[in-house]
């Protein structure tokens, strides 16, 4: 018997979860791991070489911020090209002045017509022109509008060949280098946030059952100095772990100190 009750108090003490945390539910708290409140690694959409590294791992970047940028000095001169074309309206002016001539021709043979001096041909002849140039005129107007859409189109794709920062945060790694060749989708940078801070906590399900949004609860930290702070609940599961009978509940952390991620925390919930 004593042996038994030794065996299942060890089984309770070790109980896993999924994502590797351990927990133990007791008065101490609940132990889990900090994480960044974002963490994102940016890649290039298309091939190319790199021409210029902004930053350097360690630094403070803020959303927005240019990173890395691959070589666009062809892609410019042709965005060059695209935009002259784009401008350009000689084809529409010589489509409109064809459509007017048109019309006055038109004009000129109905009259003509009025005096038996025209054939009824020719006034259908000269009504096909105008109609003709007219659709000269339109498919002018269309070309001119592509020719816009594509210096656009090539105005992103330039865009595309600089990352920049989507967040407020840390350069984590950096994987390129200048002059280096690289691929669509490689990883090519990664940027953290960390203030704040998110801890994921396995929370048992009787005590899940009273936390609400935006409840305060007290986060200790032990490494390398003993400090507290508190921890907003932004976050509660809505699917159980069935073999752990936990809920995850995400917590926000203000971390002006920058204390680093995946740094083992307590996690204590007020008494419900």
């Amino acid at each position: 018997m004593n042996m038994t009750k030794k065996c299942c108090s060890v089984l309770v003490l070790g109980l896993a979860v999924p994502g590797g945390l351990l927990w133990s539910a007791s008065r101490a708290g609940i132990t889990a791991i900090t994480i960044p409140s974002a963490d994102v690694t940016l890649s290039f959409v298309q091939a190319g070489r790199i021409a210029n590294v902004r930053v350097r791992e360690g630094e403070l970047v803020k959303a927005g911020q240019w990173l890395i940028e691959q070589d666009d000095a062809v892609d410019r001169a042709r965005l060059a090209q695209l935009e002259a074309e784009s401008e350009d309206t000689t084809q529409i002016q010589a489509a409109e002045a064809s459509l007017k001539q048109k019309k006055v021709d038109l004009k000129k043979i109905e009259t003509a017509a009025a005096r038996n001096a025209a054939t009824e041909l020719e006034v259908e002849y000269a009504k096909l022109n105008v109609t003709i140039a007219g659709l000269s005129l339109q498919v002018a107007i269309f070309e001119h509008e592509q020719a816009k859409r594509k210096f656009e189109e090539a105005k992103l794709q330039i865009d595309n060949m600089s990352l920049k920062s989507p967040i407020s945060g840390t350069v984590e790694k950096i994987d390129v280098e200048t002059g280096e060749s690289v691929n669509a989708l490689d990883s090519a940078i990664r940027v953290v946030q960390i203030d704040p801070l998110w801890i994921d906590v396995p929370v048992p399900m009787p005590q899940a059952s009273s936390l609400r949004y935006g409840a305060t609860t007290r986060v200790e930290f032990s490494e390398p100095r003993k400090t507290t702070a508190d921890g907003i609940v932004i976050y509660i599961g809505a699917v159980a772990d069935a073999a752990s009978g936990t809920l995850r509940v995400r917590l926000q952390v203000p971390n002006k100190s920058r204390r680093p991620a995946g740094e083992h925390v307590r996690v204590i919930f007020p008494a419900s």
